[in-house]
């Protein structure tokens, strides 16, 4: 007999006896795990069955529920299936031939740089493309159209590490891998919640468990499935990170735990980063981060006197007006107890997005392909010389990031903008400001695999795009490793692979003839291991066939290497000027929104196991869909009580910026002034959110924000978010 939430929503697997004609090998393109997977089609060419690959070191044969089902985004609603124009927003779309709605794109970008200035354009992309498509954006952006305001959304998620390990180690790139888990003698997981954003990766930390017990020690405000889990877990006060880690690096330094050796021999900045956490006392730390000092003390210690120890963290170090500011100081925690570049020894940034590190690789939205910078005069001359242009038509420093196009486009700055598989309106803080932010633009174009995109309704043209395996590619994933997309299907309808509407586009501007753009994506990659010769980020040595034959293959690998290499700075040189990296002493300021009188609790957000991101794919497959269908938030049953609030009742969250409905759950893995919200849900949680962006990254903080809880009438209430997710 099946009980509880087996009885209730059973998941129903694909029958093994599904025929299937072939395999077709592929790399899934939900998270940054980058797990390989096969695809079966069957005799009329649809994909009926997934299944992980044993032979990949990433998974090992495992896949978790989002993989188990990826081969039913192939017949998903909601799919694009022919381009659409219209004139005003809010009109009725008309379809139209690829010709005219490329051709009417093109006349509107040229229109309004002619007009306002090349910048006055904007390129918005993502993290969910394959390699090739952006480095061929990038040359497009850059090479071509010409504007400096071009950016990722991978700004949301991933730029507090990038801009983290840029400080410490003078290049992006997590110096770590999976492997690691295998030899550490210590993991603390800050803001990470394995089990549920990353469950093969967390099943891979449960293998090396097995054969080896070490501690688990998990940061995080919530007690996480991770928390449940973990040897200790830490409750830290929200956005108060750099406090506590300042904390533990006191103990190491005044206690001599430090690695004497390793700092003298490869950091700089020692004195001035030793005299700021002298300031650091646990005594008075722990009233700034809710962490006792006994506490922070005992696991100083422990992490300190292993011989190799390992941090860990995602979204809730990175999205923080302290974000990248925390990722130095775990950079800190690792540099000076000698935790960089050895087995089990390492900061590993896990990455949200299945190709977030392409994009950082290889896109050109912080500088120029292959980790260049433009504002440096030989990475713009060598770019230059490489595609057949001006080195002069390149800016000489980058524009700006996601988060500051918007506001430009508030105050007349930005004209047009063009988004690539991204869903601002759903992924962006304060939803109503981004509202009216769209309502502002001359021209959108819109190009998503999905045309009922929230963000749809604000274009006036919309791109129909190939979705994950419809197209041949590479990703890399969170430990650097390179993986192949093969094209196992043909895309829907008539969209088109984004390698083809980038090389459509750069056709129609007289800048675009001066440039060779490839069709293939083997031919595009080429180019890219070109480029990458000698370099940090070297995947010379690599092909397509030699990528798909390995299961994915880590960088750096120069040509005639027999291997990747599976971490960086091994040597301890690294890519500041003086081959040194830098310890950086990190003051607190206290800037975020807290709990008051008239808002008493913390919001805090988080993901799912069942969905991902803004549910734009997983929202229209059954089997995950059902178990989270509508917005729901985490309760603490004490303040529930004290408010008169009921289990699976209706309630309205309040914040300065607007109000959202959602159904409680109340639970003791939230703290008496806490809610906990997954941000899924377009409805919801960032119609709340405050997001004041990290002076570094320009990440915005979506975690730290305050709200109030008010009754509605449950009939309603229900009725409201019925309505919302028949919408969606």
């Amino acid at each position: 007999m099946l009980f509880g939430r087996a009885q209730k929503n059973p998941i129903n697997l694909p029958g093994k006896d599904a025929e299937v004609v072939k395999w077709e090998y592929t790399t899934c393109g939900y998270c940054s795990t980058g797990c390989s997977i096969e695809v079966g089609v069957n005799s009329e060419g649809q994909g009926v069955r997934a299944r992980g690959v044993g032979g990949a070191d990433v998974n090992r044969g495992k896949l978790c529920l989002k993989g188990i089902f990826e081969h039913e985004l192939f017949t998903s609603a909601g799919r694009g299936e022919q381009p659409l124009m219209r004139e005003k927003t809010f009109d009725a779309y008309e379809p139209v031939s690829w010709d005219e709605a490329l051709d009417k794109t093109a006349a509107e970008i040229k229109r309004i740089q002619e007009k306002y200035g090349r910048d006055s354009f904007a390129i918005v992309s993502t993290g969910q493309i394959l390699t090739e498509e952006f480095y061929t954006l990038g040359k497009l952006a850059r090479g071509v159209i010409g504007t400096n305001n071009y950016d990722g959304n991978t700004t949301l998620c991933m730029a507090s590490a990038v801009s983290g390990y840029k400080r410490s180690f003078g290049s992006d790139g997590p110096p770590g891998c999976y492997d690691d888990f295998e030899h550490t003698d210590c993991l603390i997981a800050f803001g990470s919640n394995l089990p549920e954003q990353h469950p093969v990766i967390y099943w891979r930390l449960r293998q090396a468990l097995e054969k080896r017990k070490f501690p688990i020690i998990v940061v995080d405000p919530r007690v996480t499935m991770f928390a449940q889990y973990a040897d200790m877990h830490l409750p830290v006060t929200p956005g108060t990170d750099v406090v506590l880690l300042n904390s533990l690096a006191h103990v190491i330094l005044d206690e001599g735990l430090e690695d004497t050796t390793y700092i003298h021999s490869n950091t700089s900045g020692y004195d001035e980063f030793a005299k700021l956490v002298a300031q650091y006392d646990p005594v008075v730390t722990q009233k700034i981060c809710g962490i006792d000092e006994d506490t922070i003390r005992n696991v100083a210690r422990l992490y300190a006197k292993s011989n190799q120890a390992m941090s860990i963290w995602t979204m809730g170090i990175n999205q923080s007006t302290h974000g990248s500011d925390g990722v130095v100081a775990i950079n800190n925690l690792n540099l000076i107890t000698g935790n960089i570049g050895k087995k089990g020894g390492t900061s590993l940034s896990i990455t949200g997005q299945c190709n977030a590190m392409g994009t950082r690789e290889w896109s050109s939205c912080s500088g120029l392909p292959g980790y260049r910078a433009l504002e440096k005069e030989k990475d713009r001359v060598d770019i230059a010389k490489f595609w057949g242009i001006d080195p002069e038509f390149f800016p000489k420093q980058r524009g700006l990031f996601q988060t500051d196009i918007f506001p430009a486009i508030e105050t007349g700055q930005i004209k047009g903008l063009w988004l690539i598989a991204t869903n601002p309106m759903t992924s962006m803080p304060n939803t109503a400001r981004i509202r009216k932010t769209f309502e502002k633009l001359e021209f959108c174009v819109v190009q998503d695999a999905y045309q009922d995109v929230e963000t749809t309704e604000y274009a006036h043209v919309y791109f129909p795009a190939g979705l994950w395996a419809e197209k041949e590619g590479c990703m890399t994933n969170t430990e650097r490793r390179v993986n192949f997309i093969s094209n196992v299907l043909k895309p829907h309808a008539n969209s088109k692979p984004d390698l083809w509407i980038f090389n459509e586009m750069a056709k129609r501007f007289d800048q675009g003839k001066k440039i060779k753009f490839p069709d293939s994506a083997k031919e595009v990659f080429d180019e890219m291991r070109e480029l990458s010769k000698g370099r940090f980020l070297d995947i010379s040595g690599m092909t397509h066939e030699k990528i798909k034959a390995s299961r994915g293959i880590q960088w750096p690998m120069s040509d005639g290497a027999d291997s990747g290499s599976a971490r960086l700075y091994e040597d301890g040189k690294f890519q500041h000027a003086d081959g040194k990296a830098k310890l950086i002493p990190l003051n607190f300021i206290d800037n975020n929104e807290k709990p008051d009188e008239e808002y008493p609790f913390w919001l805090n957000s988080g993901r799912v196991v069942e969905h991902f991101h803004t549910r734009t794919r997983t929202g229209k497959i059954g089997n995950l869909n059902k178990f989270s269908p509508t917005p729901y938030m985490e309760m603490n049953p004490d303040a529930a009580q004290e408010l008169g609030v009921e289990h699976m009742s209706y309630v309205r969250l309040v914040s300065r910026r607007g109000d959202a409905v959602v159904l409680v759950q109340l639970t003791q893995r939230v703290p008496r002034n806490m809610v906990f919200i997954p941000f899924h849900f377009h409805e919801c949680v960032n119609r709340l959110s405050l997001g004041l962006l990290d002076p570094y990254s320009r990440q915005p903080a979506f975690k730290q924000c305050s709200v109030r809880i008010e009754n509605v009438s449950q009939q309603e209430a229900a009725a409201v978010v019925n309505k919302a997710a028949r919408a969606f």
